[in-house]
């Protein structure tokens, strides 16, 4: 691609920099336009990968067609599979009429599916058969529907590492990567830092009327060192902050410490410490939430078991000396007492609840389960344990 065509793409799609490495990432989009070739666009978070499918599709013989941009991250993995690939009507609660999904929306057109990555293993499996052969079926379907779409997908995950750990299939990252191009960091695009604050501090100016803030030439040294793990996202931010912050309008060093931490080295998010010792990186907060899910069930079930022993000892009656109830579980004033049975044995407790329950019911285990706050299986292997 000659230095002219270069800059006329730069031009209509607002990219900034001469980078050799972005200028080939570009170059290689433009020769790779007018094919059906799948592309892999692999890069940082914030790195701007999301231009490259633009120029494929706008410089390929589908141009006139739909293009779709779909973050395969933000869709919750019981819907992708519809989402992607439609559903019919009746097939799933809330599936009130049917579907045609992205791959029927986009027939003749082109897909971006950004973070890749993150596609569950069922769905990664539906896909590699629209890459071989166009056929799909529609989630609750039988009919298999062909499709004609040009797919573009984009990760910022270390695929290899993924498949090494059973979480993508080798085939479709084969698949995908036919036609690989690698976005550069910020950090390794040079003087391309400064080029991109100078826009985006224009851009806050004209936009606000402000007053455009300079850096000073240490400043920009600060900058051009700094590692930048957010990129081109990250520099926007720290840029429009400056903008409205800032009382001056010459930026130096002491107003960018303000702004950007100075641990050069550090690129990653911050590890949490297990219990055990050592440390574990969580790639996503799913996996957190989940975890911390996790360990409050076990929490919850103990309280619960606690609350419905002592209700059934107030229940009981059958005591002889008085003890005081806590209000933080009950709900009781801790001045309230309540009735604690002679034996405390907790398996001749638990019998006697069992005993007294089903007399209540007259039998009825349902609702002697109900009353215990048990579910009918536990009712019934508490009664087999202790030959009721």
């Amino acid at each position: 691609m000659d230095v002219k065509e270069l800059q006329n793409i730069k031009q209509r799609y607002n990219v900034v920099g001469n980078c050799p490495d972005l200028n080939r990432a570009l170059d290689i989009a433009l020769q790779v336009a007018h094919t059906d070739l799948s592309v892999l666009i692999i890069g940082e978070s914030g790195v701007g990968k999301e231009i490259i499918p633009r120029i494929i599709h706008d410089y390929s013989p589908r141009k006139r067609e739909k293009y779709f941009a779909i973050n395969c991250g933000s869709i919750p993995e019981g819907t992708i599979d519809s989402e992607l690939f439609g559903h019919e009507k009746g097939s799933f609660t809330g599936a009130i009429g049917e579907s045609e999904g992205y791959f029927g929306a986009a027939n003749k057109g082109t897909l971006f599916l950004d973070e890749v990555g993150e596609l569950p293993l069922a769905t990664q499996a539906r896909l590699l058969r629209v890459l071989e052969n166009g056929e799909y079926i529609r989630v609750g379907g039988q009919d298999v529907r062909k499709t004609d779409v040009r797919i573009v997908a984009a990760t910022n995950v270390n695929i290899r590492k993924a498949i090494s750990e059973g979480r993508f299939r080798e085939d479709l990252y084969y698949r995908l990567n036919t036609i690989p191009i690698q976005m550069p960091p910020l950090r390794d695009r040079g003087e391309d830092i400064i080029l991109l604050f100078r826009l985006f501090a224009m851009q806050m100016s004209e936009k606000y009327h402000l007053p455009r803030i300079q850096l000073s030439e240490d400043a920009k040294q600060v900058m051009l060192k700094y590692k930048w793990p957010g990129n081109v996202r990250q520099l926007k931010n720290i840029t429009e902050q400056m903008s409205v912050l800032c009382t001056k309008r010459d930026i130096d060093v002491d107003d960018i410490l303000k702004f950007i931490p100075m641990n050069e080295e550090s690129t990653q998010l911050a590890t949490i410490p297990s219990q055990g010792g050592g440390s574990k990186t969580y790639e996503s907060e799913r996996e957190m939430l989940f975890k911390i899910l996790y360990e409050m069930r076990g929490n919850v079930s103990d309280l619960r078991r606690e609350i419905n022993s002592l209700r059934q000892k107030i229940d009981d009656g059958a005591a002889t000396k008085y003890v005081p109830y806590p209000a933080a579980v009950s709900g009781y004033n801790q001045a309230q007492e309540i009735a604690e049975p002679e034996n405390l044995n907790i398996a001749d407790v638990n019998r006697a609840m069992l005993e007294k329950a089903l007399e209540r019911n007259g039998g009825n285990r349902k609702k002697a389960a109900r009353d215990l706050g048990l579910s009918d299986r536990t009712l019934y292997r508490r009664l087999k344990e202790y030959g009721l």
